[in-house]
């Protein structure tokens, strides 16, 4: 097993790279998401998000 993987991702170090920088930017990718559920709802009800609608109104009223 771990030869080979080896073998498949580390044994060139073209290939090494690009398995590096993909679990980077694949780790980023789902470490920011989780984070900003996390903060999320830890602030929910007093975000911008979760209030605008009692400072914004609807075109429809004009």
């Amino acid at each position: 097993m771990a030869s080979a993987l080896y073998n498949a991702l580390f044994r060139r170090n073209v290939t090494m790279l690009g398995v590096v920088f993909a679990s980077a930017f694949a780790f980023e990718l789902g470490f920011n998401n989780l984070m900003n559920k996390i903060w999320d709802n830890h602030n929910r009800g007093r975000q911008w998000k979760d209030i605008r609608h009692k400072y914004i109104q609807d075109g429809d009223d004009e």
